[in-house]
């Protein structure tokens, strides 16, 4: 419990910057802060996920004389495809989404209430 106090306190810490340094006057500015850390976290995820197969793979290969090294390389291999593939499919969920709704690619449009004159 004290492990999960602690890195969510890291976390929150790390963001702190984001939010102060960023002087956004409106929501799209909130946005595009948030943006880049979110790409560079999915980023990072992905290619974790991609050594993760071929480091079981690697450790198949090279251990082909001993079967106990064959036997751990197969569940890493397995459960990076398996990240792997589930990252992806949300990836392509979330953009076959957008082109259906029309959002994702352009400008934010934030509804605005007019005035009656």
């Amino acid at each position: 419990m004290k492990k999960i106090i602690g890195m969510t306190f890291i976390g929150a810490t790390a963001l702190v910057p984001v939010s102060t340094f960023a002087a956004a006057s409106t929501i799209q500015d909130v946005l595009r802060n948030l943006n880049l850390p979110l790409q560079l976290a999915t980023t990072l995820v992905v290619m974790l996920a991609l050594l993760l197969f071929f480091w079981g793979l690697a450790m198949y290969v090279f251990g082909s004389s001993n079967d106990e090294k064959r036997k751990k390389g197969i569940p890493m291999m397995i459960w990076g495809v398996v990240a792997l593939f589930v990252m992806l499919s949300i990836f392509g969920i979330i953009n076959m989404l957008q082109a259906t709704f029309g959002v994702g690619s352009g400008t934010l449009q934030i509804p605005t209430i007019s005035r009656g004159q």
